[in-house]
């Protein structure tokens, strides 16, 4: 055998589109090789990420029925192991939508053993918090079994665990969704309760409203009443007067009556979340003008930390939020309005509020920002007008706004510089939204995750650690970025650490997860800038 086929063996250098030797890597979706993450850090990253949109190189309908056969996996090796991983992350507001908790949840009560099914049921109060949470899951379940009596039993303690009161106000707020309601879920269950009211409740649900018991309604449950009475008021000062008096949701008001007067009686009363999701509504309707108090109150309320944790509100949404209102239009293209500048600054306050609070590690960080085209391609977490490269620059933004000693670059194969690797021009005093639009600028090209540590070494800058922001869809490079990573550590001396931030849901990584000064972290969450620290200072 020759020498050059000897040679082609090596564990320090090897090609991308080659697995390491001696390594379990595997190919990933865009052609390169990566390390397989385990069942249980899919099911994770599933529950933190989901799979809308896909990623660039695996559609949505593929990705999702991978995921499905990993959770399978994972329900039949330890079932009450993921429903408590469903219960943590849900609860925690780790993740930006609720949607795969529900889903798994719903596949547990259907695929798992007898235990299993009886405790996700069990815990369908905890996760379903919402109305609407009810009806995805009812549609979810479907998929993986029939309506038995442990099913209807659960659907019935749903509604009999909660107050009247909240239960009345989720029955006129959240009256139907995906072909599911109230209704169809009560007939289904049948719950019996020794609750007057609440029995009343349920009456009107499955019955419709019984004018011969008005005074009853008015007394006990005047948020019905209130709802029924606003169907024929004809304009909206009683309309608004209603809103005011008994705190009628807007989902309650005929759409005829939803006036700027209306909106405006209502604001005070939306929960954060409604608040942020409304802002260009509002604006269009002229409701948040300058120095207006409905403004004030907007913008008081967005920025208020403690009232940001209470509604579990994620930095995604914010985030969302921000995009979608600077676009000055909805996300479909419907509604237009003129952006407010202070409503866009108290958005970008609110999306640094989010997290907790940071710790600085006080360590040289090198800030890797993946801008290769798959970035591009989908939305972080279902949020459509939220791409893996905003994300990313968002993250970015958190640790320049709490670190000294950093350097920011995005790389890609075909960068502005010949070695495929930039220095951005960002700093923290920027605002996030004009951060984000700069990154939307820049070149695409092929995805090479070891540049950052090649960049490094080749013009002799040290760092402590690298974060590098990625879908891990690795394959341009020459080397693996494990190994550019190992050859730094042994030419430089220092025991350089790399976090790697994956944007998307799918089963790769580009960390060595035998190395313990490699972390791999799954999307962002409010938690995730103080995990990387404590990771980077070696509290970890």
């Amino acid at each position: 055998m020759s020498y050059q086929a000897y040679t082609t063996y090596n564990t320090k250098v090897t090609p991308q589109s080659e697995p390491i030797p001696g390594s379990n890597q595997v190919p990933n979706s865009a052609g390169g090789h990566s390390f397989e993450v385990d069942i249980w850090t899919r099911l994770n990253r599933f529950l933190i990420l989901g799979t809308e949109g896909g990623t660039y190189y695996i559609r949505q309908k593929e990705l999702t029925k991978e995921n499905a056969k990993s959770i399978k996996k994972c329900i039949l090796e330890d079932g009450k192991r993921v429903v408590d991983t469903v219960l943590d992350i849900s609860d925690s507001g780790r993740a930006v939508k609720n949607d795969p908790a529900l889903f798994v949840l719903a596949m547990c009560a259907g695929l798992g053993d007898d235990f299993t099914r009886k405790y996700a049921l069990t815990n369908l109060p905890k996760i379903a918090r919402i109305g609407t949470h009810l009806f995805h899951f009812a549609g979810y379940v479907e998929q993986f079994r029939g309506w038995g009596r442990g099913l209807r039993k659960a659907i019935a303690n749903w509604y009999l665990l909660r107050e009247t009161d909240s239960l009345a106000y989720q029955s006129v707020k959240y009256q139907q969704r995906d072909g599911w309601s109230h209704k169809d879920l009560l007939r289904l269950s049948h719950p019996s309760t020794q609750d007057a009211n609440k029995d009343l409740l349920f009456e009107w649900v499955t019955k419709g409203y019984n004018s011969s018991k008005e005074d009853e309604y008015k007394d006990s449950l005047s948020i019905i009443w209130a709802f029924e009475k606003v169907k024929s008021v004809q304009t909206d000062v009683e309309a608004a007067k209603l809103v005011e008096e008994y705190k009628l949701p807007l989902e309650a008001v005929p759409s005829t009556l939803k006036t700027p007067k209306v909106l405006e009686t209502a604001l005070p009363h939306l929960g954060l979340t409604a608040i942020i999701r409304n802002l260009g509504n509002y604006t269009k309707h002229g409701i948040l003008s300058p120095q207006s108090d409905a403004l004030k109150l907007v913008t008081s309320r967005i920025t208020d930390k403690g009232q940001l944790r209470k509604a579990r509100i994620h930095p995604l949404s914010v985030l969302q939020a921000m995009q979608t209102y600077k676009s000055g239009q909805g996300l479909k293209g419907s509604g237009h309005w003129e952006v407010n500048p202070q409503i866009v600054d108290a958005l970008d306050d609110a999306f640094y509020l989010s997290f907790d609070n940071i710790i600085p590690t006080g360590k040289r960080v090198m800030l890797a920002l993946d801008v290769s085209s798959s970035m591009t391609w989908s939305g972080c977490g279902g949020m459509p007008s939220v791409t893996p490269r905003v994300g990313s620059a968002a993250m970015a933004m958190v640790t320049m706004r709490t670190e000294s000693d950093y350097l920011v670059t995005g790389f890609t194969s075909r960068g502005q510089n010949e070695d495929g690797i930039s220095v951005l021009d960002v700093t923290p005093k920027m605002r996030l939204d004009n951060v984000c639009d700069y990154m939307e600028g820049l070149d695409f090209g092929g995805t090479d995750c070891s540049l950052p540590m090649l960049y490094a070494l080749a013009n002799g800058l040290q760092f402590d650690a690298f974060v590098v922001y990625t879908d891990s869809e690795t394959w341009a490079g020459r080397i693996h970025p494990v190994q550019a990573l190992r050859d730094y550590r042994e030419k430089t001396g220092i025991p350089a650490k790399l976090i790697v931030v994956g944007m998307e849901a799918n089963d790769f990584t580009i960390a060595d997860p035998d190395d313990a000064g490699m972390l791999d972290v799954v999307g962002f969450d409010t938690t995730t800038p103080s995990v990387m620290s404590d990771f980077i200072r070696e509290d970890l």
